[in-house]
Order: structure tokens, then sequence, then C-alpha cells
């Protein structure tokens, strides 16, 4: 798709402000906040603690993927995958937990709601999967 040109000189523009900041220089403003103030001198540091926790958060979501894929076996049909009820309840427990560790509730609630979301999304694919390999008793 190409932008006309009055589009392309409006977005050059805004573009400049996106540039990346340098990740050895130190902090410009306000004082470190994490480890009791001794993390970090640098945005790499910063950034190096973030991949470490994205990580140990994806091996987590991968766990809980597989747990989807087992509550899969003990529901009769795909219209048993949504459980609004369910949902709410873990968002709930989420935001519940967020608050208590200093995590902004709203943030959590995002994160669950998408995550939910896509978990029900994989779990009737599981459901389409075993449908089209003929394995579907809730048609019969």
């Amino acid at each position: 798709m190409r932008l006309p040109m009055f589009l392309l000189t409006l977005l050059v523009p805004a573009m400049a402000w996106a540039e990346e900041p340098a990740t050895n220089a130190p902090a410009l403003w306000g004082s470190p906040t994490v480890d009791n103030g001794a993390c970090c001198k640098t945005l790499g540091e910063v950034r190096g603690n973030i991949d470490r926790l994205d990580r140990e958060i994806v091996r987590l979501m991968a766990e809980r993927g597989r747990y989807v894929h087992e509550a899969a076996r003990f529901k009769a049909n795909p219209a048993q995958v949504e459980a609004p009820e369910r949902a709410e309840a873990v968002v709930k427990k989420a935001m519940a937990l967020a608050e208590a560790d200093g995590l902004s509730p709203k943030v959590a609630e995002a994160a669950y709601r998408a995550m939910i979301r896509a978990f029900i999304d994989y779990e009737q694919g599981i459901f389409a999967a075993a449908a089209a390999r003929g394995e579907a008793p809730w048609k019969k």
C-alpha cells in the first residue's frame, strides 16, 4: 500500500521521536527503585532483568498451556470451553494478587484478560483438531 506524499510528510517528523535511548548511559532522572535502590545503573541492566523475567513468564505460560490442554479432556464439547464465571474469578484473583505484590491491578487485569482469551482460542483449537481427526464424541 502506497501512502500519499502529504501523509509521509506528517509521519516522518513523528518518527523522529521514536529514537532508541542509549542502553549504557546513566539514568536521566529519578532514583533507583528496584532492590532497595541497588538496581539499575543503565537501561541495558534494566532490559537484561526484563529479558530474564520474560523467559520465566513464558516458561510459566507454557506450563499453564499444558494444563489448559489437559482441561479440554474434561469438557463434553467446545461450548464448555468458555466459562465466563471462571474467567472472571481468575481475573479478580490476579488483580488482588497484583495489588498485594505492588503491581497495578489494571495491568494485571489487562494481561490476564488477554491471556485468558488467547488460551480460550487455543483450547477451541484443540477441539477443532480433534474434530478434524474424527475424534469428536460431542458430534455423535
